[in-house]
């Protein structure tokens, strides 16, 4: 064996050996955050099991009381439960890393055991155990990896010293002194599937992790033509952590070097292992930072969303070249073709759960450019899409993807009974009320929201807490209007070209059909309170829900009608029309122009003369190659940043310029003739050296030639 990178880290925060093994779950879980040529991995199955030992055939995994005392104190190893960035465990150290001849043990709390500290690892779940995501595929059953581990141990023990001594690190030819105890886990890697990446094929891996010595072993499982699987030698690797004279290091070694194979995508070079993993391990592991989001996919099959990722961008591809708005194609297209994969393997599931044949319907509301709609028609679920802008792109989807213009708002009318699905993907002023009129469409609508701008019931979302990030208490917000409206709410991370790529989903519902009507008046309450309105104190009866149309099937207007049913028409229809909460305004049909174009000329032109005259007195430069009666002083300007340009501008013009886009670096930047903009910094530009006695009557002419 040999170590190929080794590299002392600076732990200011105390973060290690806690720290180590929050990185490594980053690693065993998410590579794709390293390697981009991964798309991620499935965690098959997890066991905690003894060292193997030179005079035993092999162990199995723990049992009997031993492992039910293990499994109350420590579930399983820690892992990251936040989903865009990696960071290190916040809680108890992880057990001690390994130690050499030179070097001593690493400090722990005094009288803990390692075995609970490592029980106090960040886990929202142990993906590997049965029954949970990581075993969602079922491909690979939980048995394999006792018989792989039986198999791998009996060739440890009888005739394979040097892995032996490989996994025991500085340990070579001994046994530990102590019971060791090891994590196993079994693996897929999933590749990206494309054209650069020919090896489409998921590859399959032990991982072991020792905390008592502080490495993790990754052991390469291949298949002969037998159909038998054993450990490939060739490829293995060991990340570990060690500690001389209370400096912490980080070192890969490979068990055989000289026999390593590179494939370029699950395997890279050993100088990538490195270069890159090796650095970015030990940058994450004093990283105190905490994600607090969810881990990307982690609610369908990755396998199936790769394959359908990659099928969809190819056949949606021609989009790029045809695209007729304003907008960034690249972007918007491959966005949407990564959405549509991803409910498209929901929905897919969903079936095989319900024992469902039928295609989910759909309609998404504010739908935008309708791409989305268009490819779910495309791929069998049928659905349409409403907006209250029509697009130019439209007119080339053709008949079968229905789109409608039109505004949605909350009231009785605008209810979706016979819908499976009802989709919000950057849907603005929708955001908070398609859970609410999923709710009261049908018991057996669902939702899927991908939240962007910070829009409330009733206009902009005002923040009620500084402690978290202004896009993390937004989903809890929108979460929190799901459970009020009674849905089971779920968030996962997409795989999308955009910083706001959470999504929300409710698929099923807190409560049986019977209790809908108590239901209801729960979220009329609720949705009161969010304006302000009192709740009905204790011992009152609720308010009353709004006036609701005759209910037929799940709150649909189309029941059997009493008697006098033709005298109420007319009312009905303006109870159905009714708001259910007032103050909503949808968004206007007319996109508004924000980028200074529309303002009052003159009012242009005051802003460009002010912040020109600002620019325009300093100092002056004599031109003249010698002094004379006939040199000119001409006036270069300076330059300023824009908070001092700001400051000089009185507080209405500042006002008007905030509700434009970009506000005055806009307006200075459509003024390019006259002003330079390089951020943070405004100035004249050369071409603009105007006389003293000149500069009103020049910027002015300058300004006509807008």
């Amino acid at each position: 064996m040999a170590e190929v990178g080794r590299v002392a880290v600076r732990d200011p925060g105390a973060l290690l050996p806690g720290g180590f093994w929050a990185a490594v779950a980053v690693w065993l879980e998410r590579p794709q955050v390293a390697n981009k040529r991964l798309c991620g991995v499935r965690l098959d199955a997890r066991r905690s099991v003894g060292f193997p030992r030179a005079e035993a055939c092999g162990h199995s995994p723990i049992t009997g009381p031993q492992q039910e005392e293990r499994a109350a104190a420590r579930p399983c190893l820690r892992s990251l439960s936040g989903g865009l960035g990696p960071g290190p465990s916040t809680g108890p150290e992880l057990g001690t890393a390994g130690r050499g001849p030179e070097e001593s043990q690493p400090r722990r709390p005094q009288g803990e055991d390692p075995r609970e500290a490592a029980a106090a690892a960040q886990l929202a779940g142990c993906p590997g155990q049965p029954g949970k995501a990581g075993v969602r595929e079922g491909d690979f059953p939980a048995s394999d990896l006792d018989s792989l581990w039986d198999a791998f141990s009996r060739s440890l023990a009888g005739g394979n010293p040097e892995m032996l001594a490989f996994l025991t690190g500085s340990r070579a030819g001994s046994q530990p002194e102590a019971p060791s105890e090891l994590d196993v886990v079994l693996r897929t890697v999933i590749p990206k599937t494309g054209p650069h990446c020919p090896l489409a094929a998921p590859r399959r891996e032990i991982v072991v992790q020792d905390v008592l010595n502080g490495t993790v072993t990754f052991l390469p499982l291949e298949e002969d033509d037998r159909g038998n699987v054993k450990v490939e030698m060739s490829n293995v690797y060991q990340v570990r952590l060690s500690q001389s004279q209370e400096e912490w290091f980080i070192s890969i070694l490979i068990f055989c070097p000289e026999k390593w194979h590179s494939d370029g995508i699950v395997y890279p070079k050993p100088a990538w292992l490195v270069e890159e993993l090796l650095a970015r391990l030990a940058r994450w592991s004093v990283e105190s930072k905490r994600s607090g989001f969810k881990s990307t996919l982690s609610l369908i099959s990755i396998i199936k969303y790769s394959k359908t990722y990659q099928m969809l961008k190819e056949k949606y591809k021609d989009m790029v070249k045809v695209w007729p708005e304003v907008t960034d194609p690249e972007k918007f297209v491959y966005e949407d073709v990564a959405i549509a994969a991803y409910l498209l393997i929901l929905w897919e599931e969903e079936r095989a759960e319900r024992g469902l044949m039928a295609k989910q319907s759909f309609v998404d509301l504010g739908c935008g450019n309708g791409l989305l709609v268009h490819i779910l028609s495309t791929e069998g679920h049928p659905g349409r899409g409403i907006d209250v802008r029509r697009r130019k792109i439209w007119d080339m989807y053709g008949p079968q993807t229905c789109l409608e213009e039109g505004a949605i708002t909350p009231n009785d009318k605008n209810l979706f009974p016979h819908v499976d699905w009802l989709i919000g993907n950057h849907s603005d002023e929708l955001t908070p009320w398609i859970p609410v009129i999923a709710a009261r469409s049908s018991y057996g609508c669902r939702f899927f929201v991908l939240p962007c701008c910070f829009f409330g019931f009733t206009g902009k979302y005002s923040r009620r807490q500084s402690r978290k990030t202004q896009y993390r208490e937004y989903l809890d917000f929108i979460k929190e209007v799901g459970l009020a409206c009674g849905f089971h709410v779920e968030e996962d991370c997409l795989r999308i070209p955009s910083t706001k790529r959470v999504c929300l989903i409710g698929k099923s519902r807190t409560y049986s059909p019977a209790g809908e009507g108590s239901m209801d008046e729960q979220r009329t309450q609720y949705i009161n309170s969010r304006r302000g309105r009192p709740m009905s104190p204790p011992g009152e009866a609720p308010a009353p829900p709004p006036p609701r149309a005759a209910l037929g099937r799940a709150g649909h207007p189309d029941g059997p009608q009493a008697p006098d049913a033709e005298a109420a028409k007319g009312g009905a229809e303006a109870r159905a029309n009714q708001l259910w909460l007032s103050g909503f305004q949808p968004r206007e049909k007319a996109e508004r122009v924000r980028n200074c174009a529309t303002l009052p000329r003159d009012f242009i032109d005051q802003v460009v003369l002010q912040v020109a005259h600002l620019l325009l007195d300093g100092e002056q430069l004599n031109t003249g190659s010698a002094p004379s009666s006939s040199s000119k002083a001409w006036n270069r300007g300076g330059s300023l940043s824009l908070a001092e340009v700001a400051r000089k501008l009185d507080r209405g013009t500042l006002q008007r310029l905030k509700r434009e886009c970009g506000g005055l670096q806009t307006l200075l930047r459509n003024n390019h003739q006259v002003f330079e903009v390089q951020l943070p910094q405004a100035r004249c530009p050369p071409g603009l050296a105007l006389p003293p006695s000149g500069m009103c009557s020049r910027l002015t002419q300058k300004e006509e030639q807008v």
